[in-house]
């Protein structure tokens, strides 16, 4: 609900993944990743953000291997709200989405996401 200092969806390690089920099935466009800006972090680093990631479209929430929408890297100096457009266009609508994290900038101990949207025209 807020963006303050460890209000964030924490998980053990630098690897992980998201499922989230949208209210409606949509034609993805582009996701959004949001993390907070290294001039709140109480450290003045944040080691924690996810860093590689990759985004899925998945057709029930059971799919092992969804359709992959693109690979990302959450930039750590740029702004606390990156966009990241779809890069494998798909004919298919989705109404279920998988994000996974595969590093994060370094923290040994856990990755902190603090927002993930996702974008896109209904179906």
């Amino acid at each position: 609900p807020d963006m303050y200092p460890g209000n964030c969806w924490a998980f053990k390690g630098s690897q992980g993944y998201l499922v989230v089920r949208l209210s409606m099935k949509i034609y993805p466009t582009a996701f959004t990743v949001e993390h907070i800006p290294k001039t709140l972090s109480p450290t003045g680093n944040i080691t924690s953000a996810p860093r590689n990631f990759s985004v899925y479209g998945l057709d029930d929430e059971y799919q092992e291997e969804g359709k992959l929408l693109g690979q990302y890297v959450y930039d750590q100096g740029g702004e606390p709200l990156q966009m990241f457009p779809v890069m494998e266009k798909s004919q298919n609508a989705f109404q279920i989405v998988e994000l996974r994290i595969f590093s994060n900038w370094g923290h040994a101990e856990y990755t902190c996401l603090y927002r993930f949207r996702v974008h896109g025209k209904l179906a």
